[in-house]
């Protein structure tokens, strides 16, 4: 879409959001208009930072006025180009950070769209409850960006995804009209369910100014470490615990041997909690509200792999602090995988069971196409969600040469095991094109039409997630 920034445009603008509300400088520019790790630029003419619903909206209305493009954008910490402008105006969400209200007696929250993650898990915590999503970037990924890509994390086996943790939403449509969908009624069979209309789309239907969230009781977990000799033990392990702990297993992280020696050598203050030779690592939680029962859980579940064979060392958490250094372990791979060398990453899903067949059959294949070629590979293997990386050190130069044969490898190998090239990380410009080529000619169609009905103009987030 051609940018129409005239003079009259800009003026209402910065009119329309007060000094605060927008920037020019070169600097802001920049940092707005790249993706956090830099492996992506974009390009935005001004920087947009509205502080209310009410500036939201007409801001909105204003670029549909002059058909000027709209980048909404959180945290940035986005990896499949989504919230990077190219060419449209970068619309900030940060200033709109406040919780609006919390309800003991709904177990809800209402939290605007700009609020990192961390708020919302505080607010929870303030009134001894929980908000369970959980991830690394939660000191900088916002609200409305994780509504947007449907995040994940690292509690999706318990609590699901981010659209299973909404109530309700309030968002600016690209007319600049505001849907108010915040009530947060648990049962409202009214109609088209339209929150989920927004979740996962990454901008392209409208701009979400807040969410109502909702809130659980507060648990006591018990964490583990575990050492695995193969990935299918790590399989067969998640199945034996459980059949113990059943739905409170919140968390079950694949990790190898090679990962945590990454994070050692580059992430100050962290140490292996169980060095082994062996190739593999499990981190698992278990949650109850009674701290004693959810140890209690783990160590018979433990005990169980442990005749099994499926498990040949572990250690269980004896205090929060050793349990959040286990953690900082798993959290810090992406960083430590950055100053390793050349890499690439890719989120993918396949169905838990063929998991270890899935890992056996791409690495073979990388390594046929590329024999320098080395694997990361860790992630949520509980719900079938793995972070699939090929990496090789700085030097070579194989991996470059070869990066699109190599990802059309992964993606092949991905859909031939019945999974999806997307887990958690969304389609952004990134996987448009390659997503429309694999999903069903009906599920694209169908998109198309959502797009053109809800944003006939084409000014929220053009030429993401589907192109029209």
């Amino acid at each position: 879409m051609t940018q129409t920034l005239t003079p009259d445009f800009l003026a209402v603008l910065k009119d329309l959001l007060g000094p605060q509300g927008w920037s020019e400088d070169p600097d802001v520019l920049s940092e707005h208009a790249q993706a956090w790790r830099g492996f992506i630029k974009g390009s935005t003419p001004i920087v947009a930072k509205p502080a209310s619903t009410e500036e939201a909206a007409e801001l909105v209305k204003l670029c549909a006025q002059h058909r000027v493009a709209i980048c909404p954008q959180g945290g940035n910490t986005g990896l499949v180009d989504a919230g990077v402008p190219h060419g449209e105006i970068c619309v900030s969400m940060r200033r709109m950070n406040k919780v609006r209200s919390v309800d003991v007696f709904n177990n809800s929250m209402v939290v605007e769209a700009g609020a990192p993650l961390v708020t919302a898990q505080a607010a929870a915590d303030d009134v001894n409850r929980l908000f369970p999503l959980s991830l690394g970037s939660e000191g900088t990924a916002t609200i409305g960006g994780l509504i947007s890509t449907n995040a994940g994390g690292v509690a999706v086996l318990r609590y699901g995804m981010m659209r299973d943790l909404l109530l309700g939403m309030e968002v600016v449509l690209p007319s600049g009209e505001v849907w108010d969908g915040l009530s947060g009624l648990r049962k409202n069979n009214t109609g088209y369910d339209l929150k989920h209309l927004f979740a996962g789309a990454e901008g392209t239907l409208g701009l979400i100014t807040a969410a109502t969230l909702k809130m659980f009781p507060k648990v006591q977990r018990a964490t583990a470490w575990v050492t695995c000799k193969s990935t299918q033990d790590v399989v067969s392990l998640l199945a034996l615990v459980r059949e113990h702990a059943g739905d409170t297993v919140t968390s079950f992280e694949i990790i190898p041997a090679n990962a945590v020696a990454m994070v050692l050598a580059d992430i100050q203050g962290t140490r292996d909690p169980l060095p082994s030779e062996l190739g593999w690592r499990v981190l698992m939680e278990v949650s109850f509200t009674d701290e004693a029962m959810a140890r209690k859980t783990l160590e018979t579940a433990l005990e169980a792999a442990f005749d099994k064979e499926l498990v040949q060392d572990a250690v269980i958490a004896e205090s929060l602090g050793q349990a959040k250094a286990m953690w900082m372990v798993r959290e810090t791979i992406p960083l430590s995988k950055r100053a390793y060398g050349n890499s690439l990453n890719q989120d993918i899903s396949v169905p838990v069971s063929r998991i270890p067949a899935f890992i056996d059959t791409c690495n073979a294949r990388i390594l046929e196409k590329l024999p320098t070629a080395d694997f990361v590979i860790f992630g949520h293997v509980g719900d079938g969600n793995l972070h699939y990386s090929v990496i090789e050190p700085p030097e070579k130069t194989g991996l470059r040469e070869n990066y699109e044969a190599l990802t059309r490898i992964i993606y092949d190998t991905v859909m031939e095991f019945g999974g999806s090239i997307s887990a958690e990380h969304g389609v952004g410009r990134l996987k448009r094109d390659e997503l429309a080529n694999l999903r069903p000619q009906a599920a694209t169609d169908t998109m198309r039409a959502i797009k053109k009905a809800l944003d006939p103009l084409g000014i929220m987030n053009p030429n993401r997630v589907v192109s029209v």
